[in-house]
């Protein structure tokens, strides 16, 4: 795109989270000259998340803001301010404060919390997913309260580790058979369960909570907890319901369906992290990444097509971590068509990996508290070679050194 034409070109993102505040940055770092106006729904200055359920909640950092100078970057925010829907055939967006116009759009809204059914409003029930959130939790830590924490996903583990290390009595609520049963099979999460005990935390799996109630929770068996506070982390879900009646195609996830380009069905209009599935062609799949480097790696391909440039087709490899229980955990790759399982290490230990592979390649990993496991399994991932299965399932020997 000529530089007359992109000053020209009115580019409006939509979200002020990782994925929407990368995408501005992208478009400067590659050239992009014309005006880029970057919309947030929180009135806070545009942040970064995985701090919320580390250093802010247990107060160790008051926020965690990105070192980004928007004003010398020529980008206006507007802050505060509610996008309620889109309308494709007018190029305009619609928010409390009015139209908006735009040449080009990127939807970047993130995804939103899943509530308890029939605990919202109660007092003492909270969410993670905001700054907001993690101040109105950080005094319930600071008391050292008894909490019933719903879910024991990532985000469950991450706050239950928390308010371990804050002193809080707490109890974590399963309704499967096992944490993170939506992520991983049961055998790697086996070994993870065991954690919550072993720091103090009670795990109760297959129960269901039937009612929240100020003080307490009750449970679909008629046991009741005790809980000055309920934090509740049972999954999130694309953030589009502003989309609604615009046209845009959305997958049954809710997500905005992406092409490998990260254009979505409508003209001039893009879609990035939490919010949009896209097209895989390393695993055969349609791919919805509710993680931070997914919202880090795919505004630099969004940037590229908006200013012109080929950016080839995303399909990274997904990454995410997470800390729990004194424990550093990392995963690459998508396992679900994995014919082959390793371990690499007894998971009785403080530290082991599991190796996923396909046709004797590897397709995913995950690794706790073995980082270098982690940086040469995603590079063979990255380039789908091949290892021999019984050097790649020995511990001693580096993945890098398993290659067939």
């Amino acid at each position: 795109m000529s530089e007359q034409k992109q000053a020209q070109q009115q580019v409006v993102i939509v979200g002020a989270g990782m994925a929407g505040v990368q995408t501005a940055v992208a478009l400067r770092e590659q050239g992009f000259t014309g005006p880029v106006t970057l919309i947030g729904a929180e009135p806070h200055q545009p942040y970064d998340r995985p701090p919320l359920s580390k250093a802010i909640l247990l107060g160790k950092a008051e926020d965690s803001a990105f070192d980004v100078d928007f004003e010398a970057l020529d980008v206006e925010l507007r802050l505060g301010l509610d996008v309620t829907g889109l309308r494709a055939a007018d190029h305009e967006i619609d928010t409390e404060a009015g139209p908006v116009p735009y040449d080009v759009l990127v939807v970047a809204t993130g995804a939103h919390p899943i509530t308890l059914p029939g605990a919202e409003g109660v007092p003492g029930v909270h969410l993670l997913r905001t700054l907001d959130d993690a101040v109105r939790l950080g005094p319930v830590l600071e008391r050292r309260h008894t909490v019933v924490v719903v879910g024991a996903g990532w985000i469950g583990a991450e706050f239950a580790t928390a308010a371990r290390a804050a002193g809080c009595a707490v109890t974590v609520v399963e309704m499967a058979d096992r944490p993170l049963a939506g992520a991983l099979p049961a055998e790697v999460t086996a070994p993870m369960a065991g954690w919550y005990g072993a720091n103090g935390a009670e795990l109760l799996t297959h129960a269901r909570v039937d009612t929240v109630e100020p003080g307490r929770v009750v449970l679909a068996d008629g046991r009741e907890l005790p809980a000055d506070a309920v934090v509740v982390g049972i999954g999130a879900r694309p953030a589009t319901g502003w989309l609604a009646g615009s046209g845009i195609a959305l997958d049954p996830s809710g997500a905005v369906t992406a092409d490998e380009r990260l254009r979505t069905s409508l003209p001039d209009v893009y879609a990035v992290g939490d919010c949009a599935s896209y097209p895989s062609a390393r695993y055969g799949e349609r791919l919805l990444v509710h993680h931070w480097d997914n919202a880090l790696q795919g505004p630099r391909t969004v940037a590229a097509a908006i200013t012109g440039a080929d950016p080839g087709p995303y399909d990274p490899v997904p990454y995410f971590w997470s800390e729990q229980f004194g424990r550093f955990v990392q995963y690459a790759g998508h396992h679900a068509d994995a014919d082959e399982l390793l371990w690499r290490g007894d998971p009785a230990d403080e530290t082991w990996s599991v190796l996923w592979l396909r046709g004797g390649v590897p397709v995913a990993l995950l690794a706790v508290g073995r980082p270098r496991d982690l940086a040469q399994g995603r590079k063979l991932i990255e380039t789908a070679t091949a290892v021999d299965p019984g050097r790649a399932a020995d511990p001693s020997v580096p993945l890098k050194a398993a290659v067939r």
